[in-house]
């Protein structure tokens, strides 16, 4: 089975009106998506942020009939759009598991010297490396951003057999998973995300470290450490730059003295509000920078508790 896809280019204003229009016509599903390649980070509490040039698609089954498809939502969005200009394209999509698709593209990737990260329909280019198995349809992490990037990096070259790691905000678990294959005795793993824990384990006895990693929600977490008073060789945390922010004297409560505390998901602008507030409590070095992108590490002060 074929599909019709329908695309029209306009304002963020005039989103929601397109979107009715596409599900008036018969759409399946209606996506939003980036005309422009605008950035749009780390919204307000209960704000959705919609981008200024917006595409929103329509799918539509072979059912229909193209040409008349188009003139119902022509028809609609000329009466309700009598303000505002707006461009429509048409295209015929054949049936694919499309949520896998994108796989085909995935390939292998070296991180330092030691590490690659391998999808596992494809055998590692380097069978003597430590090669990390995941599956890109279970991943909220894959290795193909800068800031996850950055992070794998600085754990090929950092992390020894003596590590334990805190990954704050795990996603797929690749950071922790990383570590653990790099010689690290055990991994931690928190995201608020009970899908991300799913993942991380999945991820985990893919790669056959299962025994070396926990993982736990945030509350579950505070439970725990506050029984265990747990602290970390390093502690890394790959999330936006407000949350770091706001986790500064928790990750540093959990950094053992002379630990390493590993920051990215910073914007190039944001990384000195985030260096003056991690320097309370770490001496931190100079950003790494991909593309964007930083990565801060710094080392826990023997001052602070």
């Amino acid at each position: 089975m074929s599909w019709i896809q329908i695309s029209i280019d306009t304002t963020k204003d005039d989103a929601q009106t397109v979107e009715d229009c596409l599900f008036s016509a018969g759409a399946q599903t209606v996506t939003l998506t980036d005309a422009a390649d605008q950035p749009i980070l780390e919204p307000a509490p209960d704000e959705t942020p919609v981008w200024n040039r917006v595409v929103v698609t329509g799918l539509y089954s072979s059912e229909h009939v193209k040409k008349e498809l188009v003139d119902e939502i022509n028809a609609c969005l000329t009466t309700q759009l009598t303000h505002a200009s707006y461009q429509c394209s048409t295209q015929i999509l054949e049936d694919k598991n499309w949520t896998r698709a994108w796989m085909e593209h995935f390939h292998a990737m070296q991180f330092g010297d030691r590490l690659w990260v391998c999808p596992l329909h494809l055998e590692p280019p380097k069978a003597d490396a430590i090669n990390l198995r995941l599956d890109p349809g279970l991943a909220f992490g894959t290795g193909t951003h800068p800031t996850t990037a950055l992070c794998l990096r600085w754990l090929d070259e950092n992390i020894t057999t003596q590590n334990n790691i805190l990954d704050y905000g795990c996603g797929s678990g690749i950071l922790a998973i990383a570590a653990c294959m790099l010689g690290a005795s055990h991994a931690d793993g928190v995201d608020i995300d009970p899908q991300a824990l799913t993942a991380t384990h999945n991820n985990a006895e893919t790669n056959f470290i299962n025994d070396k990693i926990q993982t736990f929600l945030p509350n579950d977490f505070q439970k725990y450490t506050k029984d265990t008073t747990a602290s970390y060789d390093v502690v890394v945390a790959n999330i936006l730059s407000g949350p770091l922010a706001e986790l500064a004297p928790l990750l540093a409560s959990h950094t053992r003295i002379n630990g390493h505390i590993v920051l990215s998901g910073i914007l190039k602008e944001q990384a000195k509000s985030i260096l003056k507030t991690y320097c309370k409590f770490f001496t931190m070095d100079k950003p790494r920078v991909e593309d964007d992108w930083v990565l801060l590490h710094g080392t826990k002060k023997s001052n602070v508790p």
